[in-house]
């Protein structure tokens, strides 16, 4: 009987913030204690410690199926394997949002033996990051409806603004709503709506900021609506900046936890990887490397989404250069791409998974051939994956050239993750990056886009209906089209249609509408449905959530 992860991260002993904080060399002076076992670090940290940036590891996956990759515990995981052997290591991840702990796809603390404590606290209120960025948020919506009650100066259409309200939470009742009604003292009735706080741009701000002025820059170019002769109106216009940025003062510091071994880890910030970049913040990625010889880190989604957006936007923004790329792929997720139902992946079936590798492949070609970068398959073991089943997939990678490795770290913890580890470290040691961006800023939002669908998902080409081609026109008379592209696209697809599984080919995308995130710095390019408001699923996982006389937490995972 295999224990729950919530089980697994109870009976570990944690150690004392203060200890992890010296084993990652960082000084008490820069630590800001929430309790016993997790922190804050102040920025100061990045400024006064000369030490050489460390290797930086980005892990990736497959396109996700509901059968799950375990993207997130093969980045614990190998963090602590890296450990195992020796080595000098800090792991940098996101924040989980309560929408999905409480919905369908629960937590993002890891799982099984490789995970990052105090889950319950990480995956619930942690230090308040994720309520001050929706108090931040939701204060610019008030101060925008105010102005518009109170004279509106700005001469703002109430019909263009674009600014939603937010709340962390599965909600799907106030995805449109209308407000602003009761009377002329009640403000001014309007439709409405709100977003998930992590869809929220304030989330993508914290998240590419690099400091407290460049955080109130970014704020005051956010973007809020526009005026009745269309020209945009800024959080700056309304004075509200240093408001906001008061608000995130602290949430702007990365967050110190552990892992269950011990090995430092930074858990901070956390956008939506489809309507943002979905990454870890700047900051703590940055430190990161500043205090471990490697520093491991993650991209949210499949490769096409997370790491695409990793390297097309962050490390582009930060200046960064991974050394190495894990791909993770699962048996069972390779068999859904090759046709096989969900009920029927606890049995062996090499047809469909070898129906499915074509998938695994393409996201290797990517980073090796698109990006530049050295990578391995890390192929993570599940209890029902068969020796026939790995045995499959390790030997068609190495027919065809592709680095391979067996990852077994959500049972075995880090000793699962050494033979993963000692070839990152080969890679990094052996084999040189040839970075490179899979298109240029100064190309045309059309080439930018075109390149992405051509290059990364391995359609044939883009096309624009006519409300894209009217705001493809707007943001070119802004003068915004020399940003980077953030594509809002299904995770579920390499295609803008979720039923394309595989790798499909011959496909057209889609782009139905363009967004500027001034503030974040990217035009988001919106496909198909993507929604920024989910909804809780027909048993939410909140309904086995408990906690006893004793404050333990039961049901998390």
């Amino acid at each position: 009987m295999y224990k729950s992860d919530i089980e697994i991260a109870q009976s570990v002993e944690m150690k004392k913030i203060t200890e992890i904080a010296k084993t990652a060399g960082i000084d008490e002076d820069y630590l800001e204690q929430y309790g016993n076992y997790k922190a804050k670090i102040d920025l100061s940290l990045l400024k006064n410690n000369d030490k050489p940036d460390g290797k930086l590891i980005l892990v990736t996956a497959i396109t996700p199926t509901p059968a799950g990759e375990g993207k997130t515990t093969t980045t614990i995981g190998l963090a602590d394997g890296l450990r195992k052997i020796g080595k000098n290591v800090v792991v940098a991840l996101r924040e989980p949002s309560l929408g999905p702990v409480f919905g369908i796809k629960g937590g993002a603390a890891g799982g099984g033996y490789a995970q990052v404590v105090p889950m319950e606290d990480i995956n619930l209120h942690f230090t308040g990051d994720f309520h001050a960025i929706g108090a931040a948020n939701n204060l610019l919506a008030a101060m925008l409806d105010n102005h518009i009650y109170q004279g509106n100066s700005l001469n703002i259409d109430p019909r263009r603004i674009t600014w939603k309200r937010c709340v962390d939470m599965n909600d799907r009742q106030l995805r449109f709503v209308t407000d602003g009604l009761g009377g002329r003292v009640n403000g001014v009735p309007r439709e409405d709506g709100y977003d998930i706080t992590v869809a929220s741009e304030v989330m993508a701000v914290l998240c590419l900021a690099t400091s407290m002025s460049d955080l109130k820059a970014r704020l005051s170019r956010l973007i809020v609506g526009y005026t009745y002769d269309e020209k945009p109106v800024t959080a700056g216009d309304l004075k509200a900046a240093g408001a906001m940025a008061a608000l995130l003062k602290d949430a702007l510091k990365p967050n110190l936890v552990q892992t269950l071994e011990g090995t430092p880890a930074l858990v901070h910030g956390g956008p939506f990887a489809n309507i943002a970049h979905g990454c870890n913040s700047v900051t703590a990625t940055k430190m990161a490397m500043k205090l471990g010889d490697y520093a491991v880190t993650e991209a949210g989604f499949g490769a096409d989404l997370g790491a695409e957006k990793f390297l097309d936007i962050k490390c582009r923004a930060a200046g960064l250069t991974p050394s190495a790329v894990v791909v993770v792929a699962t048996v069972r997720a390779l068999k859904m791409h090759g046709g096989a139902a969900k009920t029927e992946l606890a049995q062996e079936d090499l047809t469909a998974l070898e129906k499915g590798i074509p998938n695994l492949l393409k996201h290797v070609s990517n980073i090796k051939d698109v990006y530049g970068l050295p990578s391995v398959v890390a192929v993570n073991r599940f209890p029902t994956d068969t020796d026939a089943e790995i045995e499959l997939i390790i030997r068609k990678c190495r027919e065809l050239g592709v680095n391979v490795c067996l990852s077994t770290v959500w049972a075995d913890g880090g000793e699962g993750g050494t033979e993963l580890a000692r070839e990152v470290v080969r890679l990094c040691s052996e084999e040189k990056p040839d970075f490179r961006f899979s298109y240029e800023l100064n190309e045309s939002i059309e080439e930018k886009i075109g390149n992405i669908v051509r290059k990364v998902y391995g359609g044939d080409g883009v096309q624009f209906t006519a409300a894209a081609q009217k705001q493809l026109d707007r943001i070119k008379a802004l003068g915004c089209d020399d940003m980077p592209v953030c594509m809002a696209k299904t995770q579920y697809s390499l295609s803008d249609d979720p039923a394309k599984l595989g790798a499909p080919t011959g496909f057209t995308v889609t782009v139905r509408d363009l967004k500027i995130s001034a503030g974040a710095g990217f035009i988001v390019a919106l496909t198909g449905s993507i929604m920024t408001m989910p909804g809780l699923p027909k048993s939410p996982a909140a309904e086995r959530i408990d906690v006893d006389d004793n404050g333990v937490i039961s049901g998390l995972f």
